[in-house]
């Protein structure tokens, strides 16, 4: 593998019968690829967390996956309302999901604590009424 291969989605704000799309394909390729069975999970499961946390929390956004030989690295960048307090979300089971959400079986406060335990590093960026931009890498 040479070059780096970049791979871009959007996503729509609470559609949660395709949350999921994005993760599932950059899956699919990693595999095609011959990453690691075990890079592929962490990467599939960091990546589902966001999406679902774009979907629940923000107005959509894009992410951009970037696949080298050495890391992954995704950027999951969105438009919604930022995070006010960072340290309070990645505590297990801190949400502020509503509760049509948790209806659904999303929402239980496991997104950026998942992100993190299944990625090398974890990048917040946050910006109250702009949008939240996380980028995470998982080396390979």
């Amino acid at each position: 593998m040479g070059d780096a291969i970049v791979l871009n989605y959007e996503i729509s704000p609470d559609d949660f019968t395709r949350a999921g799309e994005a993760s599932s394909d950059v899956k699919g390729k990693l595999k095609q690829l011959g990453i690691s069975p075990e890079a592929v999970r962490k990467v599939a499961i960091a990546m589902y967390e966001g999406e679902i946390n774009m979907v629940i929390h923000a107005k959509g956004g894009g992410i951009t996956v970037e696949i080298t030989p050495v890391q992954i690295k995704m950027v999951l960048a969105d438009v919604g309302p930022g995070i006010p307090d960072v340290e309070k979300a990645m505590k297990a089971g801190y949400s502020t999901a509503p509760d049509e959400v948790r209806n659904l079986g999303f929402g239980a406060g496991m997104g950026l604590p998942n992100m993190k335990k299944y990625t090398d590093e974890m990048d917040i960026d946050t910006v109250i009424g702009v949008g939240t931009t996380i980028t995470m890498v998982v080396k390979l």
